[in-house]
């Protein structure tokens, strides 16, 4: 069963890559709070099956803008117009992400710049949107989302690892110029997280790697995308209220 935080009900919380896999468990969890949720979500039909499904699951809507993250000037302004519908946000998740394999020695500027702009400059610049909204309102909470994959090297995704680690460095500067304002900003490392996408990409490439992965963690269970949704409500919570610049790690214990 999941924690009640009564703090999140009727809270603004805008949430990013909120149409699938550990987006989408996060966008229920605070809709089954009672939160008012914004999301962006790149796919259309995406947004509107996980809008309907949280519907049916918790019974409230979900704003969805379906909006590409790599262009930023799209980006803010869905984050305006989903406010106009939520109030300003005092939430933000930024867990839009893509661990998309590629190889080193291939590896194309163009192709780097791509990885970064997905799975990091945006994090940066839906913050820069949201924060004077949360600066009016006396304070918020920023949520991360990083990765373990950088913390022992991950292969096949060096655009990927090297972009996650920076989110480190972003959260710990971001919390040290919005701390005066009352603004925490966090991270959540998720070990691997067995959403739909990630159990097709391991069985089509090799199913021995379950039983791998699991022997590498202390607690010999996979990770859900509802474990990491329950981290991201206690950071949004005033619960974890002087918790700030920190990155959680949510990964069973193999880091």
């Amino acid at each position: 069963m999941t924690a009640r935080y009564p703090d999140l009900d009727g809270l603004p919380v805008l949430i990013t890559g909120g149409g699938s896999g550990i987006g989408a468990s996060i966008v229920e969890h605070f809709a089954a709070q009672g939160a008012r949720v914004g999301a962006i979500e790149v796919n259309a039909a995406t947004a509107e099956r996980t809008r309907a499904a949280v519907r049916e699951a918790t019974g409230r809507d979900v704003a969805f803008a379906v909006v590409d993250l790599r262009d930023i000037a799209a980006t803010r302004e869905a984050v305006a117009e989903l406010a106009a519908k939520t109030g300003p946000f005092r939430v933000l998740v930024n867990n839009a992400g893509d661990d998309e394999r590629h190889a080193w020695d291939t590896m194309t500027p163009e192709l780097w710049d791509d990885r970064f702009a997905v799975n990091l400059r945006h994090q940066f610049f839906v913050a820069q949107a949201v924060a004077p909204g949360m600066i009016a309102a006396g304070g918020g909470s920023i949520i991360n989302l990083n990765s373990i994959s950088w913390m022992f090297g991950a292969a096949t995704v060096i655009a990927y690892t090297t972009a996650k680690s920076a989110v480190s460095g972003l959260t710990k500067s971001l919390a040290r110029e919005l701390g005066i304002h009352k603004i925490r900003v966090n991270g959540i490392a998720p070990g691997w997280v067995l959403t739909e996408k990630q159990v097709n990409r391991a069985n089509a490439a090799d199913p021995s790697k379950f039983k791998a992965y699991l022997d590498r963690q202390c607690l010999k269970e996979h990770l859900a995308p509802a474990d990491i949704a329950r981290m991201a409500l206690w950071l949004a919570s005033e619960e974890s209220r002087l918790c700030t610049g920190q990155t959680f790690i949510v990964d069973g214990g193999v880091v």
